[in-house]
């Protein structure tokens, strides 16, 4: 599986993005995806994830209320939709995937794919 994020870019504080996650190879419709994100000199954090059965989702809190996973499995794309964003948002956000099976979503060590990243960058 081979992923590509996009969307990213510069927003003022309050605004809105879209960041999307192509997959290409096969299908990720039955996979799990999740979004993480890494500001500099930081670790790669855990966003959002959606499960590839059942589809359920699971956010960081910080970003609960504000931001929303979903698949588009016509275009065999993961979106995040981003809203009411903040500066403390800024980061190169990464989409990865797995195949099934039992794990720690927040765990970025968990996904066995991986996109390269899409800078986020959110003024003040």
């Amino acid at each position: 599986v081979q992923l590509q994020a996009s969307g990213g870019g510069l927003v003022q504080a309050g605004g809105s993005l879209r960041l999307s996650c192509a997959a290409s190879g096969r299908t990720v419709s039955t996979h799990a995806v999740g979004w993480f994100r890494q500001a500099p000199g930081k670790e790669r954090q855990f966003v959002a994830t959606i499960r590839g059965s059942g589809g359920n989702t699971y956010y960081t809190n910080s970003v609960k209320g504000r931001f929303t996973i979903s698949r588009d499995n016509a275009k065999n794309t993961i979106i995040l939709q981003m809203n009411s964003l903040k500066p403390e948002d800024t980061a190169l956000y990464y989409c990865g995937a797995r195949k099934g099976g039992s794990y720690d979503y927040t765990n970025p060590n968990e996904y066995h794919y991986w996109g390269q990243g899409t800078q986020v960058t959110v003024s003040s």
